[in-house]
């Protein structure tokens, strides 16, 4: 077993890149529609894709979110400035490997069909129990509420890009439960199907290899991060240590500061 160090940047990166070659995801490129869902690492994943297919320009993931969670007390958090839209770009959705640029998922959900695929990230998963869920602000759910009516109605594929930082080990339909109830403050929690891809599952689409979470934790930039062991043959651990290496000065994420401020 070799062991790696991989921070939440380097992991939203590692992420993008095991999506870009996900079996459901080259086939709706070919034919059919992909819908990525504005979020953080989905915006990693915008980059590969679009870059893959050569249609990059004019994409930026530095305000390709409709919410984001900042530290307690950031003054641009308490403005609320995280929570409009404006300067939003749209989701990115692609139609038979051509990007309608600013177009969201509000726009083509009905239109969707079985093939296409909609990522969507999470807040938290429960890996062992095969559980995920999102955080809902929005009195009518939000993108996964618009999402899964697609997902469920039409069986629409639903894959959510997710870091090993969200893990979680209780049961999510019990914590949805006591978040949900009308006793409880903030945001609600939604538990919803799909497949769950973490840098786990790219490290072994990329490179054959297994990966298991070993240990987490840092300081100085590394807050957040993961360790991932690594075990396969000498080819296949050779392949996930260039791969790893190769993500590994990826840098933290930085918001469309022009953009807030004007908000």
């Amino acid at each position: 077993m070799k062991q790696f160090l991989i921070t939440p940047a380097a992991g939203k990166r590692l992420i993008a890149k095991g999506m870009c070659k996900h079996p459901l995801i080259r086939k709706s490129l070919e034919s059919g529609r992909l819908v990525i869902i504005a979020g953080t690492t989905n915006g990693y994943i915008a980059e590969e894709i679009l870059s893959s297919i050569h249609q990059e320009s004019g994409f930026s993931r530095k305000r390709f979110f409709r919410g984001i969670v900042l530290p307690p007390g950031d003054k641009l958090s308490e403005k609320g400035a995280m929570k409009d839209e404006t300067g939003f770009p749209g989701d990115v959705v692609i139609e038979n490997g051509v990007w309608d640029k600013g177009a969201t998922i509000f726009d083509v959900v009905d239109d969707l069909r079985p093939g296409d695929v909609i990522l969507k990230g999470v807040n938290s998963f429960n890996r062992e129990r095969g559980q995920s869920a999102v955080y809902i602000g929005d009195p009518h759910g939000g993108t996964i509420g618009t999402a899964l009516q697609a997902v469920i109605g039409r069986r629409v594929s639903l894959i959510h890009p997710v870091g090993m930082e969200k893990r979680v080990w209780a049961d999510l339909n019990e914590i949805a439960l006591k978040l949900n109830s009308m006793e409880a403050q903030g945001p609600r929690l939604l538990p919803v199907p799909g497949e769950i891809f973490t840098e786990i599952e790219a490290i072994s689409n990329l490179t054959g290899a297994e990966a298991e979470l070993i240990a987490g934790g840092g300081v100085c930039g590394a807050e957040g991060s993961v360790w991932l062991g690594v075990t396969g043959d000498t080819e296949q651990i050779a392949a996930a240590e260039r791969l790893i290496n190769s993500v590994s000065q990826e840098k933290q994420f930085e918001l469309d500061f022009k953009v807030i401020l004007h908000s």
